[in-house]
Parts: structure tokens; sequence; C-alpha cells
């Protein structure tokens, strides 16, 4: 850490040689002001200047952040990559960075690209097992249809089929011959009768 004491000049305190107050100096009754460097200049041992391009991205509370991206890419490296992107892009590159940093520590033959083909094949093994749920539920919705269409040839088959054309007859006095011949006066009544009224 680094401490920055308001002094005064080499001449009086309001001597025109002195240059304008810089931001780290207030006035001469207030206590030190305490600079913490990013975590960058504090890796690096170095003063971190008011417009440092790490500051932003590294602050002094991640320090593992930039040990590890330092580690593989190397501080020149990234600040020159940091210099040459847009200030809205540096954010993500740096995540992208840490990222890539710690797959190359992880994995030092592959980094990011053996993780990629992981998860790829993740991906197929999973898309894999749900094709074969989806041709297994379409196999079951089948056997259903197939089930519900024999249960009702069945009802069909077992329910007296009527015809909606032929009347309705009671048969029970044709199926019985005797209904006429235990009736002695049926035949004489009925030749009896007159044909004309």
């Amino acid at each position: 850490m680094e401490y920055s004491e308001a002094t005064p000049s080499a001449g009086s305190p309001n001597s025109s040689n002195s240059s304008s107050p810089s931001p780290l100096t207030s006035s001469p009754t207030s206590p030190p002001v305490v600079i913490s460097p990013c975590a960058a200049c504090k890796i690096l041992r170095r003063r971190c200047a008011d417009k440092c391009v790490l500051a932003p991205y590294f602050p002094p509370t991640e320090p593992a952040k930039f040990a590890i991206a330092h580690r593989v890419f190397g501080a020149s490296n990234i600040i020159k990559f940091l210099q040459e992107l847009p200030e809205s892009q540096r954010a993500d590159a740096v995540s992208s960075m840490v990222y890539e940093a710690g797959a190359r520590i992880r994995d030092p033959v592959y980094g990011c690209a053996g993780a990629i083909c992981q998860l790829q094949k993740q991906v197929n093994e999973l898309q894999a097992q749900l094709a074969k749920a989806q041709a297994e539920v379409v196999n079951l919705q089948v056997q259903q249809a197939n089930l519900v269409g024999a249960l009702l040839c069945m009802e069909v088959t077992q329910s007296p089929q009527l015809n909606p054309e032929q009347p309705i007859v009671d048969d029970t006095f044709f199926d019985s011959p005797q209904s006429y011949r235990s009736d002695p006066n049926f035949i004489e009544d009925s030749l009896w009768e007159p044909l004309w009224t």
C-alpha cells in the first residue's frame, strides 16, 4: 500500500511554480489518503497509475483472477490485448482470458478445446437419450391406440346388431305352436266369423 501525504512545495505554499494539485493530495489538515493498487499492479509489484488499463478488470479483492491470466498469457500480452479493444468489449475479453487460462491450467494439452469436446460429447449423449425416450413414447401411444381399437371391436361384435328398417315383432306366438292348439274354439271361432259386416 502506498501512502500519500500532502507536503508543502519547496517555495511558499502559494507558489506559482507548483503545478495544479494532484488528486492524491488534500488539505494539510486531512489524514493521509490510502491508495490501494489493483490486483495486477500488486502482483507485478509496480505502482498503479491513475489510468491503469488493468485496474477496472482486476480489482484488489480478486488477486487470483489476474494471477491465473498472468501465468498463461503474461502481463504485457494482456495489456496489449486490452489496448487493442474498445472499452465496451474489454470486460468480456478479460472474462474469456481468465476462463481460458483456468482451463489451460487444468488441462495443459487441450485447454478450452478439451472442455468444449467433453461438453459436446455430453450433449450428443443427452440427444441420443432424448431420441430414445421420444421413440418409446410414440411406441406406447401406438400400443394404446391398438388396444383401444381392439376393445371397440370386441364391444361391437358382442353387442346384438339390430336392423333399424326391420320392425320388432313378438315371435312368441309363432314360436309356440301349442298356443293356438290349446284353445279348441280358436279355429271354430275364426271360421264362423263373418267375412263382412
